[in-house]
């Protein structure tokens, strides 16, 4: 079956090609009475706008492009589930793309992007002036997630790092905790440094704390495993603190097969709250942030410079401490779970 165009559409309406075009994109020009008959039309025909051809008319894509530095995972997957809910209330699609965590991908990504889309939202923890100029400011409205370097110039929505994981160790040193251990995130990656540095502030402060302990992770559950066994083989720590919850997870696995329990011999806490963390045997005991909430408002602040606003926006959201079993002192107090702090 052949299908249908807008010449054979506005032969069924009767009307010109171009009739058809502004009644299909909303012009004010077309009179109701000729747009409900075009778009009788389109329906009855079931015909589909060529969207190449409507970008060119319009100058405008209705999509938004979405950069991230990785897919794999809950976070990534709660960011986008709420960039997504985002574009579904504005009517609008979304292109999306991961750099592998590489600066020139991610560069490269940004240029072939840019002319697909009407505006972006990057997370890349290499969003400096040499990546940047790749979607030079101007070009298509841009705004960042989580990125260091040239955030001055664009909207950005970030993460109180180091005051998350400050909360978190401190909340173990309150349970009588003094040889935490914590697992760190990447190595060059901006949100894992302050975390890093808000476990170290936090140790800091007390005398009795005993000196710091950290094994290097990546993010990963798998890297969380291996770096909770490397913890054991050194010498077990009555607490421990993972730079994100997927870690946590795998630190978890590692505790459970040397034979410790969590939190009875081990407490263990993570960070950034992803749906799974309340659902572990014990719940797990992290810094909550609003991951879902913070893609919605990023795709909002997109619609908004589309719409012509000229502010620049800087969000920074504070995680919230949120104390579950795997920190408690005993499994009794472990069943209150959720309890913010």
């Amino acid at each position: 079956m052949r299908t249908a165009t807008i010449r054979d559409v506005a032969r069924a309406a009767n009307v010109s090609v171009a009739t058809v075009s502004r009644a299909i994109n909303k012009s004010e020009t077309v009179a109701t009475t000729t747009r409900d008959r075009v778009l009788s039309a389109v329906g009855s025909l079931d015909y589909v706008p060529h969207s190449g051809a409507r970008s060119l008319a319009t100058r405008r894509t209705d999509t938004v492009g979405v950069l991230l530095p990785d897919l794999h995972g809950e976070f990534f997957s709660e960011l986008i589930r709420g960039i997504d809910l985002g574009t579904r209330a504005h009517g609008l699609h979304l292109l999306l793309s991961h750099s592998h965590g590489d600066p020139a991908e991610a560069a490269a990504m940004l240029r072939a992007m840019r002319s697909r889309v009407d505006a972006m939202v990057v997370m890349s923890p290499y969003a400096d002036a040499e990546m940047l100029s790749a979607a030079p400011n101007g070009a298509v409205p841009l705004v960042l997630l989580s990125s260091g370097g040239e955030a001055g110039a664009y909207p950005t929505f970030s993460i109180d790092n180091h005051a998350g994981a400050f909360a978190i160790t401190c909340h173990l040193l309150q349970g009588g905790h003094r040889r935490i251990a914590f697992i760190a995130g990447p190595e060059n990656n901006i949100e894992a440094a302050e975390r890093l540095r808000g476990y170290r502030a936090a140790l800091a402060q007390r005398s009795d704390a005993m000196f710091e302990q950290v094994a290097q992770g990546d993010f990963g559950e798998a890297s969380g495993f291996d770096a909770g066994r490397r913890l054991i083989a050194a010498g077990v720590p009555d607490a421990i603190f993972a730079a994100n919850d997927m870690m946590a997870i795998g630190c978890l696995q590692a505790l459970r097969e040397a034979g410790l329990d969590v939190p009875g011999d081990v407490a263990l806490a993570g960070f950034d709250d992803i749906p799974v963390s309340r659902f572990l045997d014990p719940p797990l005991t992290t810094a909550a942030v609003p991951i879902a909430d913070i893609g919605r408002q990023a795709l909002e602040c997109c619609i908004a410079l589309l719409g012509g606003s000229a502010s620049v926006d800087h969000r920074n959201f504070t995680p919230a401490l949120v104390v579950r079993a795997s920190t408690s002192g005993t499994r009794e107090e472990g069943k209150k779970d959720g309890q913010r702090s």
